[in-house]
């Protein structure tokens, strides 16, 4: 598990309030027709970026609704989702909910549906037209927010809080040190240098392998912040905050790059 259940997102930006962010539950429907259970907070213009927001091993766990509706606040549509449709329904789940035997039932292909599903509700008019997209994911969802860059999405950018990066015992899936010359778009990585899981040599040899690929990388260890960090309720520190500015920054110069471009 990462965040525990009192964790809380960063704080709303100071002087900025709600405005008319729209959110609601939602239901997408993956490619191969599987049912998600989703949340979307749409921010108060269309055109803003969009971001994926996966979430830890407890699927859509209150603190990644919150986080979206933070999103939202900054004009960046949201949708956080659920990795468990296929396996444990679309119905409400409880605190008690036993995550672990659909964990194990997950696949690097039917997460990559899933988030396609996500990026085309943020895509759409319903979900505010988004022009970028983006993921963010925590922990189990770092790593798979990283390996989205490897799934043809058309992402502007990947995000990953503490994911790990190299396999390690019991790996049945595709790490992003395996897959890192098959991303398509920037990475920004956010670890703890006092997160015992993923070791500094892990995170320099994922840089290595993105340099070796010519992907453009931002990867960061904030010194002294323990795994799932991103909670400013247990990290007094200043870390949270200040992955979270990193974030917003990374975001929006990914999203100017894309907009250089043209369509």
């Amino acid at each position: 598990m990462c965040h525990e259940t009192n964790a809380r997102p960063p704080r709303p930006p100071i002087g900025g309030g709600a405005g008319s962010v729209k959110d609601a539950d939602l239901v997408l429907i993956a490619e191969d027709g599987a049912h998600i259970r989703a949340y979307g907070a749409q921010a108060d213009h269309s055109g803003a970026a969009g971001i994926v927001i996966l979430p830890d091993v407890r699927g859509l766990h209150p603190f990644y609704r919150d986080l979206g509706f933070r999103f939202a606040e900054v004009g960046i549509h949201a949708c956080a989702i659920d990795y468990f449709g296929r396996t444990a329904g679309i119905g409400p789940r409880g605190e008690d909910f036993d995550f672990e035997p659909h964990v194990e039932q997950t696949r690097d292909e039917t997460i990559a549906l899933d988030v396609a599903a996500a990026v085309g509700h943020l895509r759409s008019t319903a979900g505010g037209g988004a022009k970028a997209t983006f993921t963010v994911g925590f922990c189990f969802g770092g790593r798979n927010s990283f390996n989205q860059a490897a799934w043809g999405h058309g992402l502007a950018g990947v995000i990953g809080f503490y994911g790990r990066v190299v396999r390690h015992s019991g790996d049945l899936t595709d790490t992003p040190l395996e897959l890192a010359d098959r991303y398509t778009c920037p990475v920004l990585g956010v670890f703890g240098g006092a997160d015992p899981s993923i070791p500094r040599a892990d995170v320099d040899a994922f840089r290595a392998a993105l340099d070796r690929a010519a992907v453009s990388n931002e990867l960061v260890v904030y010194q002294g912040a323990s795994h799932s960090f991103f909670d400013r309720s247990q990290e007094p520190s200043g870390a949270c905050a200040g992955a979270w500015n990193r974030v917003l920054g990374f975001i929006e110069r990914q999203t100017a790059e894309m907009s250089s471009h043209g369509p």
